[in-house]
């Protein structure tokens, strides 16, 4: 007897909030241009979907970053990024606007998120 396997239909985001689908290409766009480099960038997407509550783009951009060669313990660790001992300081002042940025709705950019990122990212090498 053989076992039959069912696929979970696929949810068509699109059709279901396409007001946050609308909000999130110019994000995706901006994103890509950054000149951030690919295992960073779906660091930064994981820890926005994770702020933001969206449980399909956690999963996906886990395994993109995965697919970039990162490890389970940093992707694990991405939730608590600031007590954690492996991520760089381009790293972290990364997460830390996008986190900013994230919770911007809620609260103000911290007057420090703005220096340490242009502190990483402002650099002419």
């Amino acid at each position: 007897m053989s076992e039959t396997h069912h696929m979970q239909p696929t949810l068509d985001y699109a059709k279901l909030a396409p007001k946050v689908i609308e909000a999130i290409y110019p994000v995706e766009r901006y994103v890509r241009n950054s000149g951030l480099e690919p295992p960073l960038v779906e660091l930064v997407k994981l820890r926005a979907s994770r702020i933001n509550g969206w449980a399909y783009c956690v999963d996906m951009h886990t395994k993109d970053a995965r697919a970039h060669g990162e490890t389970e313990q940093r992707l694990y660790a991405v939730a608590v990024w600031k007590e954690a001992p492996f991520f760089t300081e381009r790293e972290r002042a990364a997460l830390a606007w996008t986190q900013a940025v994230a919770l911007v709705s809620r609260d103000h950019v911290p007057d420090n998120g703005y220096e340490q990122i242009r502190r990483e990212f402002d650099k002419s090498n």
